[in-house]
């Protein structure tokens, strides 16, 4: 009996990644037209939209581009259902604001909520309603989570709160989106070296802290996690549903 690879090619696939201009967002948008995916890029900033563009454009894929925060629910919808191709979605955009529990404002936790929740859950359910819509043979929605939606972290309690709530989304859409054949599964990386984190990376006392507290001693790249979402947005994951990547290069293991 013999073992048949699939190769990891996205050629004829088109891809929707929300928060594309920077970190994971933007590898994974560069990953996935390396594939050979067609891509749609979603963030705020029109002048790195662009600067995208001319990196996507070099892999002669297909690029589109949207400027819209993902809390805007009505533009979000109607941008969704005028596309004419969605096969797959990268949920990338969320953010942080680290704060002890004692000390949690209301506006951060709002923040939290909507971006990374809400927006989430939205953002989901209009590419999945798409999708089937547009009666693709088969789709994959990859959620970025985070390992502190697996374990907590001080001065993320809200953070964690979040992303333990991606994790419940992922595995109850991958239920209820089965019989469309749309998979959905998550990334849960550790804290990854891209332009927002560099800052913290430069302080040796914290760079010391993250390598001693991870087995394979190194720090998560944006290329780790892409080439994982690259790989769920394939069909060489056909049979994955419902799951979840940890890269952490063993942190939660311990």
């Amino acid at each position: 009996m013999g073992i048949f690879l699939k190769d990891i090619s996205l050629k004829g696939k088109t891809a929707l990644i929300t928060g594309a201009t920077k970190g994971l967002g933007r590898g994974a948008a560069i990953a996935i037209a390396e594939a050979g995916g067609n891509i749609i890029a979603i963030g705020r900033n029109q002048l790195e939209l662009n600067s995208l563009k001319k990196e996507i454009k070099k892999l002669r894929v297909k690029y589109l581009s949207f400027n819209c925060d993902v809390n805007n629910y009505n533009r979000m919808k109607l941008f969704i259902s005028s596309l004419k191709k969605l096969d797959i979605l990268v949920n990338n955009a969320g953010t942080n604001i680290p704060e002890s529990f004692l000390n949690v404002k209301k506006s951060s936790m709002e923040t939290l909520l909507n971006v990374n929740t809400k927006a989430v859950f939205n953002v989901a359910q209009l590419c999945a309603n798409q999708i089937i819509k547009l009666r693709r043979k088969n789709g994959s929605i990859i959620n970025i989570s985070s390992i502190f939606g697996v374990v907590a972290g001080q001065k993320r309690t809200v953070y964690s709160m979040t992303k333990f709530g991606v994790e419940g989304l992922t595995k109850g859409m991958a239920l209820d989106l089965a019989k469309y054949n749309i998979r959905v599964n998550s990334v849960c990386p550790n804290i990854v070296l891209t332009p927002r984190t560099k800052k913290y990376f430069a302080d040796k006392k914290y760079n010391k802290y993250i390598k001693e507290n991870t087995p394979i001693k190194k720090v998560v790249s944006v290329s780790d996690v892409a080439t994982s979402i690259t790989f769920l947005a394939s069909e060489a994951s056909s049979m994955i549903t419902g799951s979840s990547i940890i890269i952490d290069g063993g942190w939660t293991a311990k």
